[in-house]
């Protein structure tokens, strides 16, 4: 795209004054294998502190996802690497458990680290251990992946018309109940509905896109959408190409974020790239240091300055604010 320069300038100047929150990245995955450090910059994946900062992020939300049992000890194994990478970088980030801890945490110059798990195996059929992960620091639950466990089915067992169980029903008003953000990427329809019905607090598809753009399974329809917008909730756009659409590219990310606006309104989309959690990026956001483009992008189609603040990272600030607190 080709800005002027007064453009430009608007652009840089928005993107540095925002509050860039990026939803969700699976970076703790190479972080718990030791395969890199956050602290050090390197060609190896999509995200790191120093790619963090040339990307204007000042909030991160770092995902916990489980693929294999045992579930509860994968996951603090996941949480005790995170804390050892926050000790080693005690400098560049800090864990935020409060929307009051984000504040401060970023007016420090630092970048506000959140924790989020991918998948309620993580519970072993306990929702009673919720409250030990909240104290673990906590923030975000998603009930499911892809596919079936014993709260929820995930998208990729839709067909069977399965929403949450009882016990996702339980996980969800403790949830709410704690100040844990529901999200509901992941989930089959049903289960979306569901949330909606139960959770008495807004939620986030913390890495999901339009269905009405592309046609996937993982991202969410019109309906879905304008539900989401109604209570509060706000979704984060996705960078995988496959779910972008064919272009895979910042105009298909940017083209998601006009659909949804469009559909729904300003305050219901987000940024959740999805970083390190996918095998391709879009041409022009490879990686966590390419974000400025969406602000350059977003001004190149018109958007206020107060909705691209929004776009950036307010609208999830307002979510968790509301959420924990």
């Amino acid at each position: 795209m080709k800005l002027s320069a007064i453009e430009e300038e608007r652009a840089t100047r928005l993107h540095k004054e925002a509050l860039v929150w990026d939803s969700h990245c699976d970076t703790l995955l190479d972080i718990t294998a030791g395969k890199r450090s956050l602290g050090e910059r390197t060609s190896r994946g999509h995200l790191d502190l120093p790619r963090l900062r040339e990307g204007g992020v000042k909030v991160q939300i770092f995902a916990i996802y489980i693929d294999s049992a045992p579930y509860l000890r994968r996951t603090l194994e996941f949480l005790s690497a995170f804390y050892g990478e926050a000790s080693k970088n005690r400098d560049d980030m800090e864990l935020a458990t409060t929307s009051k801890e984000i504040k401060e945490i970023v007016a420090r110059g630092k970048l506000a680290a959140l924790l989020s798990i991918e998948g309620g195996e993580v519970l072993e059929g306990a929702p009673e251990i919720l409250p030990c992960l909240y104290r673990l620091g906590v923030r975000a639950l998603g009930l499911t992946w892809n596919h079936r466990n014993e709260l929820a089915d995930g998208v990729g067992e839709a067909r069977t018309g399965g929403g949450l169980t009882k016990m996702g029903i339980e996980t969800v008003a403790q949830m709410n109940n704690l100040g844990m953000v529901v999200d509901v990427s992941h989930l089959s329809p049903a289960g979306f509905w569901d949330v909606l019905e139960y959770s008495s607090q807004p939620v986030i598809a913390s890495h999901s896109n339009a269905r009405g753009v592309h046609d996937h399974p993982r991202n969410l329809s019109d309906d879905q959408i304008r539900a989401l917008s109604a209570q509060g909730g706000v979704m984060g756009i996705n960078f995988a190409p496959h779910f972008l659409g064919p272009a895979g590219d910042l105009n298909a990310v940017l083209n998601h974020i006009d659909y949804i606006v469009h559909l729904a309104g300003i305050d219901c989309v987000g940024l959740g790239s999805d970083y390190d959690g996918i095998a391709a990026t879009p041409t022009g956001l490879e990686d966590v240091s390419q974000l400025p483009n969406i602000s350059r992008g977003l001004v190149a189609r018109g958007y206020t300055d107060e909705d691209i603040k929004k776009i950036l990272g307010e609208n999830f600030a307002r979510v968790f604010a509301q959420v924990m607190g």
